[in-house]
Parts: C-alpha cells; sequence; structure tokens
C-alpha cells in the first residue's frame, strides 16, 4: 500500500516532466548539474573533486523534509541513524555502522558535529535548532587529519549563512496540523565600511500530537528558541575576522513512551502488584513519579516530563593571507544547562523515572596553515586544544519498584591537545597522493562520584556505593594514506586507508561506576569509491566500498548488579563492518531533478566473550529469594558471529520539477525515505525495531520576480505507524517511541 501510495504521488510529477522531456527542444535541455561547493578538506573546492564519500545537502533539501535538528539527517543521508536514547534529548548516532549507545551525557560520539567549524563535543550539545543554513556536509569514515577532533565513525558540518556587504531580510513563517508553529528569520547589514554583520532566529511553539491515556492531557508541545549574531571585519582584502554569538532553550515537552507489552504483576520488580495493560492505541502515552523522587528533584509526581535546556556560545575565527600560507584560528567557548525529566515506564506509576542535570563547558582552540602554492605540493598543519568541564545529577525513581530513589552525581574533566597534517602531491595530471598524520593526546578524569538512595519522602539519602576517582589517559599516533586517480575530467577513482581513535570513557550510571574504565576504541578504515559526471553533466554518479576493522570496539552490555542486570560499558576486543553507498543525480531537464542514494551495511564480532547474557541471568534467579546477587548469578555468553546490530539498509530518494506558468514557478516535488530494521544484539529480539517507509511532498508557488513564497507540504504522507526506539530501562517494563504521524502545512517565505 505505502508503495502504491508512492507512485501515485511521483506519477503526476513524472509524467508531466517526461511529457514536456519528450518534446523538449535544444533550449529546454540541462545546463547541468549545478556545482556544490564545500569545505570539507578545509579548502573550497567541488564536492566531486573531494575523494571522500560525502552527502551535501543544501537549505532547500532540510525545508523540503522539515529538518529542524541534527537527527533529522538520517532521513536524507545514507547509512546515518540517529536513535534518541530511550527517547531523551541523548541522541545516539552511528554513520556506517559505527556508532555508540549510551545515554549518558559524559562519553564522546564516534560522530562528529560541528557548527561552522566549532566542534560539539558532548552528545546533548547537538541539540539545537539547525536555521539560516548554507549547507550541511556529512563525511564518512574517520576523521582527524583535518579536524580538530578525532573520531571514527565520520563528522556532520553545518555551514551558516555568514554576512555580506547587502542588506537583506529573509522571514519564514510554518504551520501545520499539529498546531505547531516554526518562525525563523535574518537580516544582514552593511555597518561600515569592511563591517557587516547578520542576525538570525528560530522559534518552534506547539505540535503536541500525543495525550495521556489515563486523564487525556497533551504531551509534546515544543517551546524552543535560538538566535544568532555574527560580526564580519573585513581589514584587507588579506585578512579578516569573524565574531560569532548565539543563545537558545528548549523549554518544550519530550514525545513521550508507550508500553508495547504489559506489565504483569507477577514481575517481581512490579511492587505495586497490579497488571498494568499495553497501549493499543500509540498516540497515548502515560507518566508519573512519587512524592520520593520529589524529595530528590522536586518534581511533583504529576508533573509532565519536560526539557529545560539552555545552550550558549561565541567564537572567533581569524583568516589571514602570509603569502605562503594560509592562517585560520578559531577559538571558542560554548556552555550547556540541561535539565530534562522522562518517565521511562510509561504510566501513571514512580517504576522508572529519570532526571539527568547536566552544566558543561567547552573551551577550544584550533590553529591552522594551509599552503598557497601553485606547485604540485600542497600541505596542511594544525594543532588543536580543548578542555571540557562536566557536572551532573542524574536521578532515577523506582520508589514503585525497587523502593528507593537514586541520586548519581559526578564531575568530569577532559583535556585534549593534538597536532594534524595533511599533505597532497599531484604525480601527474591524473594521479595524486594523500597522506595525513595525527598525534592526540587525552586525558579524562571523573571525580566526585556518589550514588545516595532515598527511601521514603522527605528522607536523608543514604550512600549505596563508595565513591571512587578514575581517570585515563591515551597518547597515539594515527593517520591516513590515499591515492586518487582521475582518467578524464569526468572521473575520478580513489582508494584510501585510515585509522581513527575514539575517546575512551567511563560507565557513570546504575551504580556500575566500580566498572573499569573504557579502553579507546580503534578503527581501521579501508575505502574505495568513485565520482563521475556524465551526460555532458546531466547525470553524476557516486559510489564508494568499505571494510572496517575494529580494535576494542565500545558496546552498552551489562553487568549483575544487587538489582539484577544493570547497563554497563565494556570493549569487544575485534570486530568488523563492511558496506558501501551509491548516489545518482540525474537533471535531464534545468526543470527535473531526480535524487536516489542507497547504502548498505554489514557487521559482526570477530572476539567478544564478555557479553552478559541477560535472559540466563535472570532466568538463574527464579525463584527471586535464592538470588544472591551480585554472586553467581551472571551468566557470560560469547558472542563471536554476531551481527554488531543496526540497520543494514537505508535508501532515499526524490524528484522536483519546476513548472513555469504565467509570471509564476511552481516547484512539486516529493522524497522517500526506507529504514531498515534495527535488531539490538544487547536487547534480543523483543525489542527489535521494524523498517518503515516515510514520504514527503512540497509544492511551491512564487512569482517571477516578487518577493515571496508560499509552500504546501505533507511529512510523512502515508502516515506509517512506526516506532524510533525499543528498550526498557528495568526488566519487564517494555516501552517504545512513536515516531511522528502524518502532518500537513503551510509555509510563508519572503525575502527582500
Amino acid at each position: 500500500m505505502k508503495r502504491i501510495f508512492l507512485a501515485g504521488v511521483c506519477a503526476p510529477i513524472l509524467l508531466g516532466a517526461s511529457g514536456i522531456f519528450a518534446g523538449a527542444s535544444a533550449q529546454n535541455q540541462s545546463s547541468g548539474i549545478e556545482t556544490v561547493t564545500v569545505t570539507a578538506q578545509k579548502r573550497t573546492e567541488s564536492a566531486q573533486n573531494v575523494p571522500i564519500a560525502l552527502s551535501v545537502l543544501t537549505d532547500e533539501d532540510l525545508k523540503r523534509q522539515g529538518i529542524t535538528k541534527v537527527n533529522g539527517l538520517q532521513y536524507a543521508t545514507p547509512s546515518l541513524e540517529a536513535v534518541p536514547a530511550f527517547g531523551s534529548g541523548q541522541p545516539e548516532f552511528r554513520l556506517r555502522g559505527v556508532g555508540f549507545d549510551d545515554y549518558a551525557s559524559n562519553n564522546s560520539s564516534t560522530v562528529g558535529v560541528y557548527v561552522d567549524e566549532v566542534a560539539y563535543p558532548i552528545p546533548a550539545q547537538t541539540q539545537g535548532s539547525i536555521f539560516d543554513i548554507q549547507r550541511t556536509e556529512v563525511l564518512y569514515g574517520p576523521q582527524g587529519t583535518l579536524y580538530g577532533v578525532n573520531t571514527t565513525g565520520g563528522a556532520i558540518n553545518f555551514i551558516t549563512n555568514k554576512p555580506t556587504d547587502e542588506f537583506g531580510l529573509g522571514l519564514t513563517a510554518d504551520y501545520d496540523s499539529h498546531n505547531e508553529f516554526i518562525g525563523n528569520g535574518y537580516i544582514n547589514v552593511p555597518l561600515a565600511d569592511g563591517l557587516d554583520g547578520r542576525l538570525a532566529f528560530i522559534t518552534d511553539q506547539g505540535g503536541s500530537w500525543q495525550k495521556n491515556r489515563d486523564n487525556g492531557d497533551r504531551l509534546g508541545k515544543k517551546d524552543t528558541t535560538s538566535v544568532r549574531g555574527e560580526l564580519l571585519w573585513t581589514l584587507n582584502d588579506r585578512w579578516n575576522v569573524l565574531f560569532e554569538g548565539h543563545y537558545g532553550y528548549d523549554h518544550s515537552q519530550p514525545n513521550g513512551l508507550y508500553l508495547f507489552d504489559p506489565i504483569l504483576s507477577t514481575n517481581p520488580d512490579n511492587l505495586t502488584g497490579l497488571t498494568i495493560p499495553a497501549f493499543t492505541n500509540t498516540r497515548e502515552t502515560a507518566w508519573g513519579g512519587s512524592a520520593t523522587f520529589a524529595t530528590l528533584t522536586g518534581i511533583a509526581p504529576t508533573e509532565a516530563p519536560f526539557h529545560k535546556t539552555d545552550s550558549n556560545g561565541v567564537n572567533m575565527q581569524v583568516h589571514g593571507d602570509l603569502g605562503f600560507a594560509e592562517l585560520t584560528s578559531i577559538t571558542s567557548f560554548e556552555g550547556l544547562h540541561r535539565r530534562e525529566y522522562n518517565d521511562w515506564d510509561a504510566t501513571q506509576y514512580a517504576l522508572a523515572g529519570t532526571y539527568f542535570d547536566t552544566d558543561a563547558h567547552v573551551f577550544s582552540q584550533e590553529v591552522r596553515l594551509a599552503s598557497n602554492g601553485s606547485g604540485p605540493l600542497s600541505w596542511m598543519i594544525g594543532g588543536y586544544y580543548s578542555h571540557q568541564n562536566m557536572d551532573e545529577i542524574f536521578d532515577s525513581d523506582f520508589a514503585q519498584s525497587l523502593g528507593l530513589a537514586i541520586d548519581t552525581r559526578y564531575r568530569q574533566r577532559v583535556t585534549t591537545a593534538a597536532i594534524f597534517t595533511q599533505e597532497e602531491y599531484q604525480i601527474t595530471d591524473k594521479l595524486k597522493l594523500i597522506g595525513g598524520l595525527r598525534y592526540n593526546d587525552e586525558k579524562r578524569s571523573l571525580g566526585g562520584f556518589e550514588l545516595n538512595g532515598v527511601f521514603l519522602p522527605g528522607a536523608p539519602t543514604i550512600p549505596l556505593v563508595p565513591g571512587t576517582a578514575q581517570s585515563i589517559e591515551n597518547r597515539r599516533l594515527s593517520g591516513k594514506g590515499e591515492i586518487e586517480y582521475k582518467p578524464n575530467e569526468n572521473v575520478m577513482l580513489y582508494a584510501s586507508v585510515s585509522e581513527g581513535i575514539k575517546s575512551g570513557g567511563f560507565t557513570t550510571y546504575n551504580g556500575s561506576q566500580s566498572a573499569p574504565p573504557l579502553k579507546p576504541e580503534v578503527l581501521w578504515a579501508y575505502e574505495g569509491g568513485v565520482k563521475s559526471n556524465l551526460l555532458n553533466d546531466t547525470l553524476q554518479v557516486n559510489g564508494s566500498v568499505f571494510w572496517y576493522h575494529y580494535e576494542n570496539q565500545q558496546i552498552q552490555s551489562a553487568v549483575w548488579g544487587t538489582t539484577g542486570p544493570v547497563g554497563s560499558l565494556v570493549n569487544a576486543p575485534k570486530s568488523h563492518v563492511y558496506g558501501g553507498e551509491l548516489s545518482v543525480i540525474w537533471q535531464p531537464l534545468d526543470a527535473l531533478r531526480i535524487t536516489q542514494a542507497l547504502g548498505w551495511k554489514d557487521g559482526k564480532f570477530d572476539e567478544f566473550d564478555n557479553f552478559l547474557d541477560i535472559p540466563a541471568s535472570v532466568a538463574a534467579c527464579v525463584p527471586a529469594s535464592i538470588c544472591v546477587p551480585p554472586a553467581g548469578n551472571a551468566i557470560y555468553d560469547n558472542k563471536k558471529g554476531a551481527r554488531i546490530g543496526f540497520p543494514p539498509l537505508s535508501y532515499n530518494g526524490s524528484v522536483n520539477y519546476t513548472w513555469q506558468l504565467s509570471g509564476y514557478t511552481l516547484d512539486t516535488g516529493a522524497n522517500w525515505v526506507f529504514h531498515d530494521h534495527l535488531n539490538p544484539l544487547l536487547l534480543g529480539p523483543v525489542y527489535y525495531v521494524k523498517s518503515y517507509w516515510l514520504t514527503n511532498v512540497n509544492i511551491t508557488l512564487a512569482p517571477n520576480d516578487g518577493p515571496w513564497a508560499a509552500t504546501v507540504y505533507c511529512h510523512n504522507c502515508t502516515n506509517t505507524k512506526y516506532d524510533t526506539t525499543r528498550n526498557f530501562f528495568l526488566p519487564g517494563i517494555n516501552i517504545a517511541q512513536r515516531g511522528e504521524p502524518a502532518t500537513v502545512g503551510v509555509r510563508l517565505d519572503y525575502k527582500y
């Protein structure tokens, strides 16, 4: 049915286009696909000349798919997933199967996120709004010889619109069928000779589409606003300085969870003694807390889940021409205060509630020199320094399941220093060699750890686990080697080998803080690819294949604690991932554009004998009265040969046709995405997430010479019912988060 609908959406567009194409004259043949410039290699060049796998999205691409947060890129980029941990504001990014499953805030991501080259190393930092963006670049594979932060999976770069010396004004108003309003805009002002300013903002309000199944209260209302100001000071034709500052708040309600299985009164953790039915309507949710939890947090038992996050930052970028080289200096400071309350049992009872209070600050300094010469050798050398401070409180409400509320506190300090370089040598007109090195020195320390319990409302906290300080230090040299071959001006072939490093870390929650620190994760990446411009630049075909070899892959597993299985992070000694991507852009007419992108991957563990078998361990504790955790009940399984657990296939595509009417332009388009099933290794078949299709349609009308445009759109036009995640915080409480149902909306744009 979904594919029939998709065909019905696309057929009128394609049939109309084919009719025009059949009768096209020389004048309306395509003049070629527009060149997209990127800065993926720290210089401006065509994306087709960059010998790495990457996806580029313009601001119009983001608009058409309704993407206002980084998580939405998974619906426009092959082989990318962004899973909200338990439906929380903590994203778990995965690119080409390289990811990290952890709802804690203190560990780094395998995928680096940058805004104008400023790194956001704390995953929760990445959840701000996307606005006034020129383009987005998604780079696949290990990054480190060109970037400030070393990553194993890849990098996502957001490039904002910069101030110019011409006055400009733009406003957008968007309203949809869930009563969500999104307003954003910018003003660009030349302030003085050589001094230009730009101010941009976005606000997102309303949009709740869920209700409480017990009392009918609504949930999911958005209340976010962000603003960014930039000043560009052009000293002369060789030097300029960019000052940027931003502030944002998110005081929204999250998407609620639902029970996909009942909670049985026979569940040993169910102190309520009730059978709580599963949800029949997945647009419903539920929540509830306890007076015991309120003792720790001040959150009333009936208060709805919430986000109360404030973020801010300033940075200064200096660009100068030294004659022999270009100098770039980026100095930044980022702050984050995150408060977030979630109900992870989706009932009116206090079985599994959580509260985060995170205060984090990151200072970073990056300096680079890049050669200016026109000879066969080009080079870049840079240095990076970063210092993180994070103080976090994580509270759990188990008052009606385990009989207490738990308070976890810690502070983490991270200092990173790195030197990196990359060189290119043009051997012939067709052959180029590329090499790079990075030396990374990082120290992480965890202190002030406390794990306390409260057993009654108003009672004092009681220490549960003695605190221990931990620290890890990693000094390592990594690098990259690559060969690029251009048999002609329209085709480029490349092959590379590179090494990526993900920082070590700590397990900070669930009473498992005494677990040993995580070792750094090492990824050796072998990749080959082709980029081509064919049929007089009307067809682009790009493809890549890869093989990744992991050492000490960081995995979310579990240990056996006083309450049974408790989540903990471990290292799997050896594993591998392999796959590839294929993307096609075809523009047979200037008015018609068709894109297709496919990603496929698979991965298995080659050595992993320290995996806790949760079902077997739980079964060994029946009846619970003979269990004396942690001794004698943990059963470990060797997962050699097991699949790592990520969606194998991703596919997205689009078709757009522009009609020239009498004095107006009508742009019609559709885009679609397929997300494959997710079978997480740790959880088992009960928690598999099924595959799904999503489809969007956009129709935009604008006068040829006018300042406005009007758009009618639908997102998830097929009203597909799908889950974004399935999990459990306590055994026997099986929860899922439903994706947003069909939305119809209108958008008005004005530019002066």
